[in-house]
């Protein structure tokens, strides 16, 4: 049976499913920011990705270890995570290959979970340990989704909200076929030397997935348009993480979810060797691997 437990400090709470690791709430002052899994929109708020982020094509590809046969996102999310650590500002919990596990992903590993709060800001920490005998390939990522309007704002829907950026710069990134799969011959550039992204629903129909790359100093603001001083909103800090996937449910959707990955769905020009996907982690026997993003409220 799965457990949540609540971390907390003065002013900040999180709370996590021990089934997937999953971020269930995320509140500033009792103001709860994160999406509450209304499946009359989606009914998941922020789930673990790995070993992969997004689809393979057909939900397979063949790996040195045999054939790997995996849902949209992976398997971490599927599974009960034990708890490990628990303090008053931590939690720590972790995944190891089983059976199940590798009937669908053919390697032994172990999957760290820690969810920490320091001075009003949450981390979220991955630690892959490669506990086999052979090359671990995989790719992770976060999928936290935030409610919009965020609390304490006027602005009443998605269109008035935007990303901020640290500065202005040229994104680039794949299209999204319908099945999912990235289409790097069609490079869209949705900034222009600019330092901000406007927010739409059209934007979500025409590109289903944002996927942004190479993000100015893995930072990432989501604010009402042209915020001024005093407005609330949410920012997120990702350094080593490649790629930045932005996704909103559909006209009225009353979220977006902002998603650091380390590597992308199956591309259009690859293969189907899972070792060869973009953005793929090799991990040799007895390594670690870690990465971590941070959620400020405010």
């Amino acid at each position: 049976m799965s457990e949540l437990v609540t971390i907390s400090d003065d002013v900040l709470s999180a709370s996590i499913d021990s089934l997937g690791a999953q971020l269930m709430s995320v509140s500033l002052n009792d103001a709860e920011y994160l999406w509450q899994g209304d499946p009359a929109w989606w009914p998941r708020r922020a789930p673990i990705l790995f070993p992969i982020v997004g689809v393979l094509r057909d939900g397979r590809a063949e790996s040195a270890s045999g054939p790997v046969r995996l849902s949209r996102h992976g398997i971490a999310r599927l599974y009960e995570h034990s708890i490990v650590e628990k303090t008053a500002e931590c939690v720590t919990f972790e995944l190891t290959d089983s059976a199940e596990t590798r009937s669908a992903f053919p390697y032994h590993f172990s999957l760290t979970m820690t969810f920490a709060i320091e001075n009003g800001v949450l981390t979220q920490r991955y630690l892959v340990r490669n506990t086999g005998s052979v090359t671990l390939p995989f790719a992770l990522g976060g999928h936290p989704a935030f409610n919009v309007p965020v609390p304490g704002n006027d602005n009443s829907e998605l269109p008035d909200y935007e990303l901020a950026f640290t500065r202005p710069w040229t994104s680039v990134g794949p299209s999204i076929t319908p099945e999912g799969l990235c289409d790097f011959d069609r490079l869209q550039h949705l900034i222009r030397n600019a330092d901000s992204l406007p927010l739409s629903w059209k934007l979500f129909e025409r590109e289903l997935t944002v996927t942004l790359e190479d993000v100015p100093d893995h930072r990432v603001a989501l604010l009402p348009c042209g915020a001024s001083h005093g407005e609330h909103g949410v920012e997120l800090t990702f350094e080593g993480f490649e790629y930045l996937g932005v996704w909103s449910a559909g006209q009225g959707c009353p979220f977006v979810a902002i998603e650091p990955w380390t590597g992308v769905a199956t591309a259009l020009d690859e293969d189907d060797v899972f070792e060869h996907k973009r953005g793929m982690t090799l991990l040799e026997p007895g390594e670690t691997f870690t990465r971590a993003f941070t959620i400020r409220l405010f």
